[in-house]
C-alpha cells in the first residue's frame, strides 16, 4: 500500500506568495505501516536465521553451556582442561581488564567455543545417521532392532520442534554411484526392450564406456560432488529445463486440478478472495518456516526443503541461450489478468494483509471494470507460450525500458499471478468425461494467452467458481506445488468458509484504492512476434489429446490387502494396458524423488523391466494359470519396489549418466554410449502425485483431482495418478492427436481394465468387475 500511496503523500502548489506545501496524512500512515510491516518481516527472517543456523541446538541452550561452564568455574573445577588459563593469559597482555572480568570473558569465550563444538558433534553425527538407508530396503512393516535403535538416535539428535529449514545442513549429499553398478543396471534396463543383436551391440558400447572413457568422466563428477552441495540439481535445473528453447507451455509446466465434486461457491470473485488469502497465509508461514519439514519413517526421516525457497515472488526470465529464474525476496502484489488487462492488485492494507472479503471486493472490482483492452494488450502471455528465443529477443527489444518495463517487473516481481478466467469448467455429473477432459486441457494452456506461463504458479479461478493451478516446472518439482496446493484448498474449506449468500465472511472495505491497471505500449513489430509465438503455442495446444479420470473399481485399501505396494500395482497395470494399446513395450520413466539428500530433487525409476514384461506375457497368454499369474506378478511388484528403492537412495541410473554426459560436452569428448542413452525417447511417461495433507477420512467430500502433464514423446503417452483414498485413484492421460498410434481415450479404458484384471488375480471380497 505504501507504494501506491507515495505518489500523493506530498502535493504543492506554486502561489505568488510562495510554495504551499499539503502532506496527506492518511498517505503517511500507509507509509508508516509498510515500513514497520518491512522490518517485521526482516527480524522474524533475522531470527529464524539465527534458530536454523544453530540447529539441532537451540539459542538457549548456549546459556545453558555458558552458566555450567562458569558454574565450574566458580566451584574452582576446570572443565577446560588448561584452556580457560590459556584465555586468561591472552587477555592479561592486553592490560584493560581487571582479574574478575577476564574470569568471566574467558568462561563465556570457552563457552561459546565448547557450544558450537556441540553443535558441528550433533550436526555431523545426525548427517552420519541420515546417510544410513537400510531402512528403505527391510520388509514393510517389520522394523529389526537395529533399525530401532537407529530411529532412537536419529530422534536423539535431531532435537526439538525443527522448522522448515532446519534439517538441511544436516542432510547428506547424494553419492555418486560406481559407474560399472550403474552401467549393469543400466543394461539390465534395455533388455526386455531390445532383441540379441540390439541387446550385443549396446553391450558392446556399455562395456567400453565403463572400462574407457567412463572412469576418467566419473573423477570430474567425484570432484563435483566433493565441491557442490549436489552433484545432480543445478545441471539438471539449467540443461533440463533452463536451457530448453522450445515452449514451457504443454511440455515442461503443469496442472493441479480443483476438489472433484465439491464447489464451496459459485461466485468467482469470493472463490478467488478466499483462495488468494489462503495462499498469502502459506507464504506467510513459509516466511516465517512454520511449514513443519516433511518427515519419513513415523516423523524420524528429514527431507530436503531446498525446493520451498522460490515459491513465491518467482519468474523464470527468457535468455537467448539460457533462461534465469529471478527471485525477490519479498512482493506485496499480485498481478491479476482479466478479459485481456492486466491488473495490480496490492496486497496489504494499514499494515495487514488483506481479509478474504476485502480481496473478494478487489476482485469483484476487476470483473466489473468493462474498459478495453489496450493495443498488443490482450494475447500479451502469448509470448510466454511460444518459442523461448523470440520471447527473449521481444523481452530486450520492447520491454527494457519506459511503461513497458515497469508493467512488465509488476509481473515479474509479483507473488503469484491470477486469471480471473470468463469460462466455465470443472466436473460436470451430465457430462463427467468431456467435462473433465475439457477442464484439464483449460488448465494446461487455457487460449495460450491467458495464462502467464514463466511465474512459478498461475492460480485460475473459473466464472462458475472452480480453480486450478498452472505451474512452472524449473524451480521445483509436483509434491512442493502439491503441498501448497493441498493446504490452500483445506485453510479455504475447512478455516476460512463462505457465508450463506457464497461470498467470503467479513466485510467490505472501500477506503482500499482500487486495482490498477497496467499500461502497456506494444510497437507493431511486436504485435508480430506475439502472433507468431501464439500460433506455435496454438498448434501445440491443439494437438494435446487429454483423457483425465475417476477410477473408483477399488483404491489403495484392496490393493493392500493384496499385500501389494499401491504404487507398484499401478505401475504393472500401466505396464499390461499400455502393451494392449502398442502391442509392443516401451522404455517407461516413473518420477521419484531422492530429497533424503540435501537438495535433492528426482530420479527415474525405469519400469519396465524384464520381470514386468514377464507377468504382461503371462496376462495375455489365455492357457496360463492364475497361480503363475499372480507369481509373477509379485515377483515384478518386488522388483519395482527394489528399483524405487533404489532410485531414492541415490542408486538411480538417469541422473547419473545425464551427469557423465554433460562432464563428456564440458571435456569435448564424444561418447557413443551416453549419446545413444539420452537420446532414447520414453514413450511412456508416469508419475504419482502424494496425497499430503487433506485427511479424506475426516473429509471424504474433499475429493481432489490431482493434476497432470503433457506427454514427453510425440508417439508416446503421459500418465500422471493420485492414489486418493481407500476405494479410488485418479487418473490423468495425455498424447498427441497428431500421432495416429495413441489415443488418451483408449489408453484410459485400457489402464481400467489392466487394473481390474490383476485385482482378479486375487481371491478377495470386493467386487471387482465394476
Amino acid at each position: 500500500m505504501a507504494e501506491a500511496h507515495q505518489a500523493v503523500a506530498f502535493q504543492f502548489t506554486v502561489t505568488p506568495d510562495g510554495i504551499d506545501l499539503r502532506m496527506s496524512h492518511e498517505a503517511l500512515k500507509q507509509i508508516y505501516l509498510s515500513g514497520v510491516h518491512s522490518w517485521k518481516k526482516k527480524f522474524i527472517r533475522f531470527k529464524n536465521g539465527i534458530i536454523t543456523g544453530v540447529y539441532p541446538a537451540s539459542p538457549s541452550s548456549w546459556l545453558i553451556v555458558v552458566v555450567g561452564v562458569m558454574s565450574t568455574m566458580y566451584a574452582k573445577i576446570d572443565p577446560s582442561l588448561g584452556i580457560i588459563a590459556k584465555i586468561n593469559r591472552t587477555l592479561d597482555t592486553t592490560g584493560c581488564m581487571s582479574n574478575q572480568t577476564q574470569n568471566i570473558v574467558s568462561g563465556i569465550l570457552f563457552g561459546t567455543g565448547l557450544w558450537v563444538a556441540l553443535i558441528v558433534t550433533m550436526r555431523y553425527s545426525l548427517k552420519m545417521l541420515l546417510s544410513y538407508h537400510g531402512w528403505m530396503f527391510a520388509e514393510h512393516g517389520k522394523l529389526s532392532a537395529g533399525t530401532r535403535v537407529w530411529m532412537a538416535l536419529v530422534k536423539l539428535f535431531s532435537g526439538r520442534k525443527p522448522m522448515l529449514y532446519s534439517f538441511q545442513t544436516s542432510l547428506p549429499r547424494l553419492p555418486v554411484p560406481a559407474v560399472k553398478d550403474t552401467v549393469n543396471r543400466y543394461l539390465e534396463s534395455v533388455r526386455p526392450l531390445m532383441d540379441d543383436g540390439e541387446f550385443r551391440r549396446m553391450e558392446g558400447l556399455a562395456k567400453d564406456f565403463a572400462f574407457n572413457l567412463g572412469p576418467r568422466l566419473q573423477w570430474y563428477l567425484k570432484l563435483k560432488s566433493w565441491w557442490a552441495t549436489n552433484y545432480v540439481s543445478d545441471w539438471w535445473e539449467e540443461y533440463v529445463y533452463l536451457r530448453g528453447r522450445g515452449p514451457i507451455m504443454v511440455n515442461s509446466n503443469y496442472f493441479a486440478m480443483d476438489f472433484l465434486y465439491l464447489s464451496p461457491t459459485t461466485l468467482q470473485a469470493a472463490r478467488a478472495g478466499n483462495v488468494i488469502h489462503a495462499i498469502l497465509l502459506y507464504r506467510k508461514k513459509l516466511d516465517r518456516q512454520e511449514i513443519k519439514p516433511i518427515l519419513l519413517m513415523g516423523s524420524t526421516v528429514p527431507l530436503c526443503s531446498a525446493q520451498w525457497e522460490r515459491m513465491f515472488n518467482t519468474s523464470r526470465i527468457p535468455g537467448e541461450e539460457s533462461d534465469t529464474l529471478q527471485h525477490v525476496k519479498d512482493s506485496k502484489h499480485i498481478v491479476v489478468y482479466h478479459k485481456g488487462r492486466y491488473f495490480k492488485v496490492w496486497l496489504y492494507h494499514d499494515g495487514r494483509l488483506l481479509k478474504p472479503r476485502e480481496i473478494e471486493q478487489q476482485m469483484q472490482r476487476i470483473l466489473d471494470d468493462d474498459s478495453e483492452p489496450q493495443t498488443g494488450e490482450k494475447k500479451l502471455a502469448a509470448l510466454t507460450a511460444g518459442d523461448r528465443v523470440p520471447w527473449a529477443r521481444a523481452r530486450q527489444a520492447y520491454f527494457s525500458h519506459g511503461k513497458n518495463k515497469q508493467s512488465l517487473d509488476a509481473v515479474e516481481k509479483a507473488a503469484f499471478f491470477v486469471t480471473l478466467d470468463d469460462i466455465e469448467q470443472g466436473y460436470r455429473k451430465e457430462d463427467p468425461v468431456r467435462s473433465l477432459d475439457a477442464y484439464a486441457k483449460s488448465l494446461i494452456h487455457g487460449r495460450c494467452y491467458d495464462r502467464w506461463f514463466d511465474k512459478t504458479f498461475t492460480l485460475i479461478v473459473f466464472k462458475n467458481g472452480r480453480m486450478g493451478l498452472n505451474a512452472e516446472h524449473s524451480w521445483a518439482d509436483a509434491p512442493i506445488v502439491g503441498h501448497l496446493w493441498e493446504n490452500v484448498m483445506a485453510t479455504e474449506y475447512l478455516e476460512l468458509g463462505y457465508s450463506e449468500d457464497g461470498h467470503c465472511k467479513g466485510d467490505t472495505n472501500q477506503n482500499i484504492p482500487i486495482p490498477t491497471k497496467l499500461q502497456w505500449e506494444i510497437p507493431e513489430e511486436c504485435q508480430e512476434v506475439i502472433e507468431r509465438s501464439l500460433s506455435t503455442a496454438i498448434a501445440l495446444a491443439d494437438d494435446v489429446d487429454f483423457h483425465s479420470f475417476f477410477f473408483d473399481a477399488f483404491g489403495k485399501g484392496l490393493i493392500k490387502k493384496a499385500k501389494t505396494s499401491p504404487d507398484g500395482f499401478v505401475q504393472l497395470a500401466l505396464q499390461l494396458a499400455h502393451y494392449r494399446d502398442m502391442g509392443k513395450f516401451s522404455l517407461t520413466y516413473e518420477a521419484s524423488m531422492t530429497r533424503l539428500f540435501r537438495e535433492g530433487r528426482t530420479e527415474t525409476v525405469r519400469s519396465c523391466t524384464v520381470e514386468s514384461c514377464n507377468f504382461v506375457r503371462t496376462m495375455e497368454d489365455p492357457t496360463e494359470s492364475n497361480e503363475n499369474k499372480l507369481k509373477l506378478f509379485q515377483l515384478a511388484a518386488a522388483k519395482h519396489q527394489h528399483l524405487y528403492r533404489l532410485a531414492m537412495t541415490g542408486a538411480g541410473i538417469d541422473r547419473h549418466l545425464f551427469c557423465l554426459y554433460v562432464v563428456s560436452k564440458y571435456l569435448a569428448v564424444d561418447s557413443p554410449f551416453l549419446k545413444e542413452v539420452l537420446s532414447e525417447p520414453w514413450r511412456l511417461s508416469t508419475s504419482q502425485t502424494p496425497q499430503q495433507h487433506i485427511d479424506l477420512k475426516k473429509n471424504p467430500e474433499m475429493l481432489s483431482c490431482g493434476g497432470g502433464f503433457g506427454p514427453v514423446a510425440d508417439d508416446g503417452y503421459g500418465v500422471s495418478y493420485i492414489i486418493l483414498d481407500e476405494d479410488s485413484i485418479h487418473f490423468h492421460v495425455s498424447s498427441k492427436i497428431s500421432c495416429s498410434d495413441t489415443d488418451s481415450h483408449r489408453f484410459g479404458k485400457n489402464i481400467q481394465k489392466a487394473m481390474v484384471d490383476i485385482m482378479g488375480l486375487f481371491n478377495l471380497s470386493k467386487n471387482c468387475t465394476k
